[in-house]
């Protein structure tokens, strides 16, 4: 079989007629069970929003904003729609932000992508996503479990012990970022250790440029990507034909304007906006912060529904780093965590595939061993992330209200 399931080759036609009879149930389901969108979609009868030009008629609620809503109405802002005993476990990303996981099979629907990248039952996947905090190892574990598969749940770090396990146990897939398999992929050829039976790959969380695609594909391993969120699952996926990623059967997109809910044409880069059919999570019209495009035509694959260009950056300064989001107001509180700095902005790089975070600091005297290594601390207590520390001349950075400069360069 070629395809997950028969949904991903249905005509438009009958994928419309699907939405539009799930569409009211959920919108039903929010306003009856969530209290959040209780308040948000007040007025608006479910019966009414069968489509995309309906659905665009209701507010954008972005995940810019579940900070200030979660404080408001902890833990989860309202929006969950489920006690929180009747849920399978919580998680923090960073904010932070809390996100539930429901007690059903595959409940990110990862398996659809990990299908698509060639993963199949009896296969054993050495998941290298983090199982502390952040959703991401069980993501990847429960559509893993729903494929038929076993996992090595590796999780981060430890890479002489993960090449280890790989040469001793010969798992057929990897799943993680693609910084990762390079450190171990480099690390197996410095120890002389066989780590052949890795041959396909599923990556999420940071960007694969092309020339990092072929490098793994020189040493043996397909890869593909995907693009989910702690909050939403899965939203779309890179299949064999490698033509854009396909938007997952269980959330409708749109690409909006910027700032606003006002969708711009197909083609045109805007703000990812998500509507998923999580019953427990019900996001309507999610902003993600994401910019992506949507693509014409169908995939030569044969899989039918929309095409997104992928991620393409941050519609804010927010942004990713080692695969996790660094905010503003994470950079906010670390400066205010050290008076001496009068003025601060991290800058995220790359070196050899692999992101490096600096906070770049204009301090009031000079800024000693010392100050930098307790800069350091802060860094990672606020950002969960390791980063260094450079001290500037006082008024070399520039007076445009930049807090997260993101200059790396992807091919």
């Amino acid at each position: 079989m070629d395809y997950y399931d028969q949904l991903e080759t249905q005509g438009s036609a009958a994928r419309a007629t699907r939405l539009a009879e799930a569409l009211p149930v959920q919108i039903a389901n929010a306003q009856q069970n969530s209290p959040a969108f209780a308040k948000i979609l007040a007025g608006v009868d479910p019966a009414s929003v069968t489509g995309r030009e309906s659905l665009a008629q209701l507010p954008v609620t972005r995940k810019s904003d579940l900070q200030e809503l979660q404080k408001q109405h902890p833990p989860f802002g309202g929006l969950v729609a489920v006690p929180i005993g009747k849920l399978a476990r919580v998680f923090q990303s960073p904010g932070p932000i809390y996100d539930p996981d429901a007690r059903r099979p595959d409940y990110w629907r990862f398996a659809r992508a990990m299908f698509a990248a060639g993963i199949r039952a009896g296969d054993l996947v050495h998941n290298t996503f983090a199982y502390t905090f952040t959703p991401a190892g069980f993501m990847a574990e429960t559509g893993a479990h729903a494929l038929g598969c076993a996992v090595f749940p590796a999780g981060v770090g430890q890479t002489e012990l993960q090449v280890r396990a790989i040469a001793d146990l010969r798992p057929q897939a990897y799943i993680g970022t693609p910084s990762f398999l390079k450190i171990i992929l480099d690390k197996a050829a410095e120890m002389k250790a066989d780590v052949s039976s890795l041959t396909k790959a599923l990556m999420a969380a940071e960007a694969l440029p092309p020339s990092l695609r072929e490098e793994f594909k020189r040493r043996g391993v397909n890869v593909l990507q995907c693009l989910a969120t702690a909050d939403l699952g899965l939203v779309a996926y890179e299949s064999s034909a490698m033509a854009g990623m396909l938007v997952d059967e269980g959330v409708i997109v749109e690409i909006v304007r910027p700032g606003t809910g006002e969708p711009v044409p197909d083609g045109e880069v805007g703000e990812l906006v998500v509507t998923a059919f999580n019953p427990e999570y019900p996001l309507i019209r999610f902003g993600t912060g994401d910019l992506s495009a949507i693509m014409p035509g169908i995939s030569p694959c044969g899989r039918t529904n929309t095409r997104i260009r992928g991620w393409l950056g941050r519609a804010d300064q927010t942004t990713k780093v080692k695969g996790m989001f660094v905010r503003p107001s994470q950079v906010a509180e670390i400066l205010k965590r050290h008076p001496e700095i009068v003025r601060g902005r991290v800058v995220v790089d790359q070196r050899d595939y692999q992101d490096v975070m600096t906070l770049h600091c204009e301090v009031a005297g000079e800024g000693g061993k010392a100050l930098a290594e307790a800069i350091v601390k802060t860094v990672r207590e606020v950002c969960k992330l390791r980063g260094g520390v450079k001290f500037v001349p006082p008024g070399s950075l520039p007076n445009d209200g930049k807090v997260i400069d993101d200059i790396r360069k992807y091919e």
